[in-house]
């Protein structure tokens, strides 16, 4: 199947942003979406007590940045990447409220985007980096976002992934996700879930992230949490804080 394009994605989120402006309710259809925000937050928060700058790609509207400003200080510096512009002005009016520091926003794919390298103390990347396709395609995104990070930086990931082989893919994703779907709504939903998830999405093994973070130049990586094909993740620039 032939994959969406950037502007048919970028189209699918300019229709709903609403949806997700809401803290607790903007991605019911990942497994412990709650938990996840909660475990990336509150790690920032503790990693970080004097956090100035982050980077948010794929935005969305703006939902982690806010949680994790919450736990912050008042003063973190804060830039926003999406590709759909309704959903970065929803983002810069939430998240101005939780700031005294700086917001920008950046339109666009940030693997193209302009963006200052060493800046970053964290760069947060939700439900985005499975938009990548090829093997070269993700190195290269993984590079750029290693040098966007200062060097006690850190990136911070939650996302859905595939397993390694085809007979655990088919017993976690198909089956056991494909359940949840079914429960939170009807067959029809977990239809419709996996056919934008096959038009759209490219995920890769949680393993092949872990280890494209090493070979990037991540001196640390670290599991936050997985449970079937989701999971939080992390990886440190440098290998002391």
């Amino acid at each position: 199947m032939e994959k969406s394009t950037l502007v048919e994605i970028e189209q699918r989120f300019d229709a709903d942003v609403e949806r997700f402006a809401n803290l607790e309710t903007s991605q019911a259809n990942t497994i412990d979406a709650v938990l996840n925000m909660e475990l990336i937050t509150d790690g920032i928060r503790d990693m970080y007590p004097n956090l100035k700058n982050i980077l948010d790609i794929g935005c969305g509207a703006g939902n982690y940045a806010i949680k994790t400003l919450m736990k912050s200080n008042n003063k973190v510096n804060v830039d926003l990447v999406d590709l759909s512009q309704p959903m970065l002005d929803r983002a810069k009016q939430r998240i101005q409220e939780h700031t005294g520091g700086e917001v920008q926003i950046f339109k666009g794919d940030f693997r193209s985007i302009d963006l200052p390298k060493g800046k970053y103390d964290v760069i947060i990347a939700t439900m985005v980096l499975h938009h990548l396709r090829d093997d070269e395609d993700w190195e290269k995104a993984f590079m750029k976002l290693h040098g966007l990070l200062n060097e006690s930086g850190s990136i911070w990931i939650f996302d859905i992934v595939e397993q390694n082989s085809a007979e655990i893919q088919k017993f976690m994703y198909n089956d056991r996700y494909g359940e949840f779907l079914v429960k939170l709504k009807d067959k029809a939903y977990q239809e419709h879930v996996f056919a934008y998830i096959e038009k759209e999405d490219s995920p890769r093994p949680l393993l092949y992230q872990l280890h494209l973070l090493e070979k990037v130049g991540f001196k640390k990586v670290d599991i936050l949490h997985k449970h079937l094909c989701f999971a939080s993740f992390l990886g440190f620039k440098g290998g002391e804080m």
